[in-house]
């Protein structure tokens, strides 16, 4: 029995042994080989090259290439890897290019490689051309690819073409895009019927208006006048009743015009319209612009608002009043706190927002904080129920006193929260909080230390 089982161990051993021995991974198919060089780096996937005969030019195969010009010698070694994936004997489909350039000496391979990526079906594709005083042409081809699903381009040109056809595109991203004409950009949005996520930031020779009709589209960022190396457009018009997600950043335009927006739609601003935000003066002469911007997001179910757009907002509330945001469930606010007074303005606009985010924009200067009446606001009496002050609360007077504004008024608040730093004296600010009378006797008051 002993020398049986002997026996046994031994041949397993050996069995073991000659597995180990064993290639596994060439014997899969060529197909799922190429697969598995995917997921490795460009390099990693080339070096796999010297194993065998068979592996020789199984890189060429792969479904999906990041190329990037800084990863290479010289131009030289660059173009002829290029040349060499491009340009050989495959037929299979490219999922997925990303290509990019830094230096004039490449861009002349760019247009020829992007040409033979279409011709295989390319799904999506991702070009960074950082090229000084320069723009990278797109080859005529990709702008009819039938396949493409995502596109996203930085630094390079967007030529007038006779025709746009983009009939599977969902993602479209423009960073510092050179459109040369207007009708150039409005074919790009109107040729894309299932386009669901847009970016524009910092497009040069953009149309003038900007317009984005879209009857697909769910995100939206847009962001100009933050470079002096790209061009501001004096007023962006938007019409995407499928949005569901809009960011805003610019400090030069001057109109805003937001139409069909969706009742739970996100969003993010940080908009001046081209006004002088510590000049009161000049906030109460663009009235009209503000006005229509805020008539257009009533239906905003989360707001992010950034503290200069705020301030502008708190300036027009002392001349006009605000409409009303009924749909508003959650309010994220950056400010100082000379514009305290002004946040009890605006929640009075909110009556049903059941979520508060504040943070104290980090060059506040603390102010004596005059009273505040905030026991007549409706959203604090029958909504609100979580408040964060995500800011370094270190237990100022000022914080003190906001935080019981809230403590002493809302209602049916269930979570206060608030962020100290690791030198701040918890004991101490606790203490004030116990003396702090709460209008909600459910309401949990949450510390978190750094």
């Amino acid at each position: 029995m002993v020398d049986s089982e002997k026996s046994i161990q031994i041949v397993c051993s050996k069995g073991f042994s000659q597995r180990l021995e064993e290639d596994r991974i060439s014997q899969l198919p060529d197909p799922l080989i190429c697969q598995i060089l995917s997921h490795l780096p460009t390099k990693e996937a080339v070096t796999t090259s010297v194993l065998s005969s068979r592996w020789t030019s199984l890189w060429l195969w792969v479904p999906s290439l990041v190329l990037s010009s800084g990863d290479f010698s010289d131009s030289n070694a660059f173009a002829s890897f290029g040349d060499r994936f491009f340009h050989s004997d495959r037929v299979s489909c490219l999922d997925k290019l990303e290509l990019a350039i830094n230096g004039n000496e490449y861009k002349s391979y760019i247009m020829t490689w992007i040409d033979a990526a279409v011709k295989r079906k390319l799904q999506h594709l991702r070009v960074k051309c950082y090229i000084r005083h320069c723009f990278c042409e797109m080859p005529v081809s990709l702008y009819v690819c039938q396949t493409l699903v995502s596109l996203k381009l930085v630094e390079v040109v967007f030529g007038d073409v006779e025709f746009v056809s983009f009939p599977r595109l969902k993602t479209m991203h423009l960073i510092c895009v050179w459109v040369s004409k207007d009708a150039a950009f409005k074919k790009l949005v109107s040729c894309c019927p299932v386009l669901e996520d847009l970016q524009i930031f910092g497009c040069a020779n953009a149309p003038q208006p900007l317009r984005v009709h879209s009857q697909s589209l769910k995100r939206l960022d847009i962001g100009y006048g933050f470079s002096t190396q790209v061009d501001s457009v004096p007023e962006v018009v938007i019409d995407a009743p499928q949005l569901c997600c809009l960011m805003i950043f610019d400090n030069t335009s001057k109109s805003f015009i937001v139409n069909n927006l969706e009742y739970t739609a996100k969003l993010e601003v940080n908009i001046t319209f081209g006004l002088n935000v510590s000049d009161e003066a000049s906030v109460l002469s663009g009235r009209g612009l503000i006005r229509s911007f805020l008539s257009g997001i009533l239906k905003v179910g989360d707001l992010k608002i950034y503290w200069q757009t705020f301030q502008i907002i708190c300036d027009y509330s002392k001349s006009e009043s605000l409409p009303q945001f009924g749909y508003m469930s959650r309010l994220c606010v950056s400010l100082s706190s000379q514009h305290l007074k002004g946040l009890a303005t605006f929640l009075e606009s909110c009556p049903n927002l059941k979520s508060l985010v504040v943070v104290l924009h980090r060059g506040y200067h603390y102010q004596e904080l005059h009273p505040v009446e905030m026991n007549q606001i409706k959203c604090l009496q029958s909504s609100l129920e979580f408040v964060d002050f995500k800011f370094t609360f270190s237990g100022h007077f000022t914080e003190m006193k906001l935080v019981g504004y809230f403590l002493e008024n809302c209602a049916i608040l269930k979570k206060l929260t608030l962020h100290l730093d690791s030198n701040s004296t918890e004991d101490e600010i606790v203490k004030k909080l116990l003396e702090i009378p709460r209008a909600s006797t459910t309401c949990e008051v949450v510390i978190v230390k750094k």
